[in-house]
């Protein structure tokens, strides 16, 4: 409970405080601050870049996210979940180096992590750097190791969370507490938040923050989370690193029929179980009409151009199919989508139930809300009631500004055939709540990753795992970038 009855605070005191901040968090740094070194100048045509930014951090980042990879900070929706072991974790290591970290609660256990880490310029607006702390479930039965074993094989680590998001998690960590043990300030002051409840909405972890702490975020401009900045190869001299700029909005429903309840013996000519499965069955089997926003026009122009071809809008659908790893991603952002996941009616066998629920996934590309509940209600048919379970707006911006030009420097400091595209997040993130504060939002948590790699086949999926060379150079680009930012 809080502050006020609501909330529970749990304090790590900082070895040093100084400067002024937003109520809630101090600004945390070294007493004695070293000026970082330059960055050397990439070589444009060698290989890869070697380890020279943050050598103990790239050491540590393993560490970090096999330990996060073991706490079972599983959310199971409906306000089911536990995320206080790994929120925990995080602020003893933000502490063990003199960063005052608090943890807030929007329930018990449902626990997030907030700090704030001193830059160069305190005059400069502070950037911040979110992820999140809890997983979707993961049946151990399917998979190769324990889902929550954060096993090493094949050169990567296995674990439910690898890619959403523990390795952004395990990153941000290694890199502020590499910074601060340093005294190498980042460009300007981080807010880092490690949050609950980002896989049921955000509704118990950034939404709850964003409507009753706002202040925790004042003058934050800029925030850079998930997912962006992963790398799709084009060819041996081209990798494109997509980082998020967009993506669609949340209507998450619950779908009602009623009808005339009576014994399964009978002829039944008003029975809800079959009104809603026809009407679930032309909703799934309904195709949402091709919309191409800004954010995809600009993705699909720059993969033209990289791929030396000019698609084809009368046939897009076809032509992305041949992308690859991502062309599930990529494919969800070009229409409206909706899939049902779930139905539940009647406690008997014999019994015709009065009632019967179906709940569906549905998302909706920026600027195209209204159209999408409007074709959604024609397509259900008067009979069916429609109620919110998670509702959130779509998030665009443009792909420009110093942050942009920063993001696509780091890449390229340690990829030189690295090329920055923006593309739209066919799912959701936390960048919705804290859109709503004016933030302006990017995904960026930098991977490169192995050509044959199935990408997006790794978020809620079985094996889900990430490369421990990818979780390295994630903390050379971020060390770059947080200091070019």
């Amino acid at each position: 409970m809080a502050v006020d009855g609501d909330v529970l605070r749990r304090r790590y005191r900082t070895v040093t405080r100084y400067g002024s901040c937003p109520a809630g968090l101090s600004r945390a740094g070294q007493t004695e601050a070293m000026p970082s070194e330059p960055f050397p100048t990439p070589d444009p045509t060698g290989p890869l870049r070697l380890p020279v930014t943050a050598p103990d951090a790239e050491r540590e980042v393993v560490e970090l996210c096999r330990d996060l990879l073991r706490f079972e900070s599983v959310n199971r929706g409906g306000g089911e979940g536990h995320e206080r072991p790994a929120a925990e974790y995080v602020a003893a290591k933000l502490a063990e180096v003199g960063i005052e970290p608090t943890l807030l609660e929007s329930q018990p256990g449902r626990t997030s992590v907030i700090a704030r880490i001193a830059g160069a310029d305190p005059s400069r607006p502070p950037l911040l750097v979110h992820s999140h702390l809890d997983v979707v479930p993961a049946d151990a039965s399917q998979w190769r190791v324990g889902p929550f074993s954060g096993e090493e094989l094949d050169g990567a680590l296995w674990g439910r969370g690898a890619v959403d998001m523990k390795d952004m998690v395990a990153m941000t960590l290694a890199v502020v507490r590499d910074l601060v043990r340093t005294g190498r300030p980042p460009a300007r002051d981080l807010v880092v938040a490690f949050l609950a409840d980002e896989e049921a909405g955000g509704v118990l972890g950034a939404r709850w923050l964003v409507d009753n702490h706002p202040g925790l975020f004042a003058e934050c401009t800029e925030a850079i989370g998930e997912v962006g900045g992963f790398s799709y190869t084009v060819s041996d001299d081209l990798r494109l690193y997509l980082i998020e700029t967009a993506e669609k909005g949340l209507a998450w429903m619950k779908l009602t029929a009623t009808g005339r309840a009576g014994h399964g013996s009978m002829i039944s000519d008003d029975n809800a179980v079959t009104a809603l499965c026809e009407a679930v069955a032309r909703l799934g089997r309904h195709e949402f009409p091709l919309v191409l926003t800004p954010t995809v026009r600009v993705f699909l122009g720059e993969l033209g151009d990289a791929l030396g071809t000019e698609f084809d809008l009368d046939d897009l659908a076809s032509t992305v199919t041949k992308l690859g790893p991502v062309a599930r991603m990529i494919g969800a952002t070009l229409r409206n989508t909706v899939n049902p996941t779930q139905l539940a009616a009647g406690e008997k066998v014999n019994v015709i139930p009065g009632e019967a629920v179906a709940y569906v996934d549905g998302r909706f590309l920026p600027g195209q809300e209204e159209e999408f509940l409007r074709q959604l209600d024609e397509i259900l048919g008067p009979d069916i009631r429609r109620e919110w379970v998670v509702h959130d707006g779509a998030v665009e911006t443009g792909f420009d500004g110093a942050l942009v030009d920063a993001m696509a420097s780091s890449l390229r400091a340690e990829d030189p055939i690295a090329r920055p595209v923006p593309y739209m997040l066919s799912g959701g993130t936390d960048a919705k709540s804290f859109s709503r504060l004016g933030i302006r939002c990017f995904g960026f948590s930098p991977l490169l990753l192995p050509a044959d790699l199935d990408f997006s086949g790794m978020f809620h999926g079985v094996d889900e795992r990430v490369p421990i060379e990818a979780l390295r150079f994630g903390v050379r680009v971020l060390d770059r970038f947080l200091h070019a930012c």
